[in-house]
């Protein structure tokens, strides 16, 4: 078994941060930003508010070197790399929305595994917010 994966008799998994495995944990928590979403009409007229979570399992190689930003996975790039996605036009799913961030993360060959979370904030009165949560891995890289 690979150093940093757990594994039981159907799943493997892998953790986020880990000596053993080299692995660095990165995240953006909470983004809240408007986005064009939805699948019914009033939905496609006006960008609704969603709150975004990314959770990056990032290899760390030789780690973080000389004090240089240029050797570690940047929040900034995940960050602007989100708005972008966002900013590319109306999709009608969380789901799919979900989907292209986690491609955007996994493009990066030192992410292992991204948990992303989308939430509409203002679909129901009496709900703060509903939404989806997909886990992707990048092992075979």
């Amino acid at each position: 078994m690979t150093a940093g994966l757990k594994q039981d008799a159907k799943i493997t998994t892998l953790p986020f941060a880990d000596l053993a495995g080299s692995l660095r944990r990165v995240f953006v928590r909470d983004m809240v930003m408007h986005t064009s979403i939805g699948v019914y009409d009033h939905e496609k007229e006006t960008p609704q508010r969603v709150r975004i979570n990314l959770d990056l399992a990032v290899l760390e190689g030789d780690g973080v070197q000389n004090d240089d930003i240029m050797t570690v996975l940047s929040y900034e790039d995940l960050v602007v790399g989100t708005r972008r996605i966002c900013q590319d036009g109306h999709v009608n799913l969380v789901e799919t929305l979900g989907e292209k961030l986690a491609d955007m993360c996994l493009a990066d060959t030192r992410v292992r595994k991204v948990i992303v979370r989308v939430e509409k904030l203002d679909v129901f009165e009496d709900v703060s917010a509903v939404g989806v949560e997909i886990e992707r891995h990048n092992i075979a890289r």
